[in-house]
């Protein structure tokens, strides 16, 4: 199931995928709105266009497993951008 153009969960995967290419933006803007001390129910509010009070659980999981893979981004990700010359 999906949400806009967002899946439930990106896919599980050790390397950079297309849905990972599309969604560059998003995951810096969930680091950002991480290291400025967001609420998640804003941020998935915001990002996602999920409504947190309506199904808190679905929107918790939408939010930290994005976060989870932008912080993967950073971590082993970017090599694979690096690699191919992305800019």
């Amino acid at each position: 199931m999906s949400t806009g153009i967002f899946e439930e969960e990106p896919p599980a995967s050790h390397t950079l995928t297309e849905y990972d290419r599309t969604h560059l933006k998003t995951y810096l803007r969930l680091l950002d709105a991480e290291a400025d001390g967001a609420d998640w129910q804003e941020v998935v509010h915001v990002l996602f266009g999920l409504n947190p009070a309506a199904d808190p659980d679905r929107a918790r999981h939408m939010h930290d497993t994005h976060l989870a893979r932008a912080r993967w981004m950073t971590e082993h990700g970017y090599r694979h951008l690096l690699r191919e010359g992305y800019h």
